[in-house]
């Protein structure tokens, strides 16, 4: 029997449902590191992702402090065992890593490291990254166990999988990526053609009164009126704009609709099972039912990231005239109070002030182990 807390199946599974929760490639590259650590009981882990210039452009580890990792100073080069890494497809598996002939040392603050075990993260022929982790745990008190066989094949097989989810989370950063330089590039003609010349217009006004507040007061007075004018109506030109960030799913297919989509996506994306009810509600006003959606949206975002719930729960439901949305998970909970004073907000800020917004109001009900529910009610036209 190897020695780790949990091996087997089991183990592996737990892993490769960590990865595959993550859709931020930061938060990838963490999970797989401590991932890869707690499955093969080893004391430090690391992945790191190579730049085009000899170095790494992201190096995440596991095992080590932030005071530690601090006085290690500069991420390492691509040198040595590291290189070996991301130029070949094989794994690495050392007795004692200091006594290979291409170790070159390390920093005075790093960590002594012994046995190692690393490979290449790939996807087809691209290298994405090389992962490796040192020391492995021993029950004897001479430690010297090493890694094994077992271990490099369970490592391998985390690898594949690691790839794919650093991949699917590089696609999803580059789509968002695009979708908002799209809407700024579309937003920014928008207030070029709408505003730009109010813009114009306002500022050869303000020139003309100020040219005229010395020899002909009243004139002045009124090239200043049509100032305030002009900033009014660009004002105005302004929000239009922004009106129209609207998602467009909204007015194609309504709020029930809408929701019921996404909840249905976020179902077959992630574990958790996420449900979605509403016995019918009636129309609400546009800016209801943006500030319903974005809410929605928040919360579930909040209880499949943060959570780790396995159930989530949404319902819209007739409330007077307006409505109500409610979004329940059986995740780890929290205690309001503390999360505000600590600066982590989990957006409930910003969901307080949508609903607010709009005349509505939100409360949170929470505590540790007891999952977390966020309830909204909106007024209706």
């Amino acid at each position: 029997m190897s020695h780790r807390p949990s091996s087997g199946l089991a183990a592996v599974s737990t892993a490769l449902l960590a990865m595959s929760r993550q859709m931020e490639v930061r938060d990838v590259l963490k999970t797989i590191v401590a991932s890869a650590r707690e499955l093969l009981d080893a004391e430090y882990a690391a992945l790191g992702v190579p730049d085009d210039h000899g170095g790494f452009a992201q190096f995440v580890v596991d095992g080590v402090t932030d005071e530690q990792w601090k006085a290690i100073g500069p991420l390492p080069r691509q040198h040595g065992v590291l290189a070996a890494m991301l130029h070949k497809a094989e794994p690495e598996r050392l007795a004692d890593v200091r006594e290979d002939p291409r170790f070159g040392g390390w920093p005075d603050a790093h960590p002594e490291l012994s046995d190692f075990l690393g490979l290449p993260v790939r996807d087809g022929d691209e290298t994405l990254g090389a992962l490796f982790l040192a020391n492995k745990r021993c029950p004897r008190p001479g430690g010297g166990c090493g890694f094994t066989a077992e271990d490099e094949e369970l490592l391998g097989i985390l690898a594949q999988h690691a790839a794919i989810a650093l991949t699917n989370a590089r696609l999803y950063e580059r789509s968002r990526e695009l979708t908002i330089a799209e809407e700024r590039s579309r937003l920014a003609h928008e207030l070029h053609d709408a505003v730009s010349q109010k813009l114009f217009s306002l500022r050869l006004t303000a020139q003309a009164a100020a040219a005229l507040v010395d020899r002909d007061p009243a004139r002045a007075k009124g090239e200043l009126q049509q100032v305030a004018a002009l900033a009014a109506e660009a004002a105005d030109e302004l929000r239009a704009a922004v009106v129209e960030l609207r998602p467009a799913a909204l007015d194609e297919d309504g709020l029930v609709h809408t929701l019921r989509t996404q909840v249905q996506v976020l179902d077959r994306a992630h574990t958790a099972t996420v449900v979605f009810d509403s016995p019918g509600i009636r129309a609400l006003p546009a800016a209801q039912e943006e500030a319903v959606l974005r809410v929605a949206q928040e919360a579930l975002h909040n209880a499949l990231r943060h959570a780790d719930a396995a159930r989530v729960a949404v319902t819209l439901v007739r409330n007077g005239q307006g409505a109500r949305l409610t979004v329940t998970d059986d995740g780890r909970g929290f205690h309001p109070g503390t999360v505000r004073s600590a600066g982590r907000h989990l957006g409930l800020v910003s969901m307080r002030d949508r609903a607010a917004g709009v005349g509505g109001a939100l409360t949170v009900t929470s505590a540790p182990g007891e999952g977390t529910t966020i309830e909204m009610e909106v007024p209706g036209g």
